[in-house]
């Protein structure tokens, strides 16, 4: 995902006007001039100025730049920003074993669904990963995104733990996240 889709995405978040956040860098252009040319990407800020923009926006950094894919993190961030403009394309779901069964004892190693109105119309393709962090992250991320289907939390705070990941992660309610990102309860 490039990086002026998720500018203007996060600063809309924030309802911040392209010339209130030009004005908060202190690039004092009166229209915000330059922050339209970023969104529309015929201009690209340096680093150290994405990282201004990311603390006045009070996102994490890295989910500004874009991701090359060097590392795992920039892989979680670039699942994020395709489920931020694609919600219905990254659908999740954690396996269950057969009690003492092994699919390796015959050779079978198929996994096995459940047909449903929820699945596509042909057979979904599975991913699986063996590697710790992307392991923990996408465990975390479904249940986030089960929270949100079952409206636990709202789109916003969903949205807002995804752009501040890894600062809000909780390693799934295990300790509290570094950055509080789900709005207190109301009372009654």
């Amino acid at each position: 995902m490039n990086f002026n889709l998720k500018l203007k995405k996060i600063r809309q978040f924030r309802g911040m006007t392209q010339k209130e956040l030009a004005l908060r860098l202190g690039i004092g252009e009166k229209d915000g001039h330059r922050i339209v040319q970023y969104e529309n990407g015929s201009r690209v800020p340096k680093k150290d100025l994405v990282d201004q923009i990311a603390k006045i926006l009070d996102v994490n950094p890295w989910t500004l730049y874009d991701t090359a894919g060097r590392d795992a993190s920039e892989m979680l961030e670039l699942l994020f920003w395709l489920d931020e403009f694609n919600p219905s394309s990254i659908n999740m779901f954690l396996p269950e074993t057969y009690p003492d069964e092994k699919c390796n004892d015959n050779g079978d190693t198929t996994v096995r669904y459940h047909d449903n109105d929820e699945w596509p119309a042909h057979p979904p393709v599975c991913l699986w990963f063996n590697y710790g962090i992307l392991n923990d992250f996408l465990k975390e991320w479904l249940i986030r995104k089960n929270e949100l289907k079952n409206g636990e939390i709202t789109r916003n705070e969903y949205f807002e733990w995804k752009i501040n990941w890894p600062m809000t992660c909780d390693d799934c309610g295990k300790h509290e996240p570094k950055k509080k990102w789900r709005k207190p309860p109301v009372s009654a």
